[in-house]
């Protein structure tokens, strides 16, 4: 999967959350949720994990489908 395919993803799990409360429930930088959604980095696999585990899903579900 590319990292346009990734943003689209995390977009959609987001859903009706903005992105503040995804950056906040993660320990995340609010640019940095921003640029993985827009496709201008891949988050490093500790990041993965926490978007997996907030998201209730799997980290192959999320970046390797």
């Amino acid at each position: 999967m590319d990292n346009v395919q990734i943003g689209k993803r995390l977009i959609e799990l987001r859903g009706s959350r903005t992105q503040e409360e995804v950056a906040r429930a993660c320990d995340l930088s609010l640019s940095a949720v921003g640029m993985y959604e827009r496709g201008e980095r891949i988050p490093r696999d500790e990041i993965k994990i926490r978007l997996a585990n907030y998201f209730n899903k799997t980290v192959q579900d999320i970046f390797f489908a």
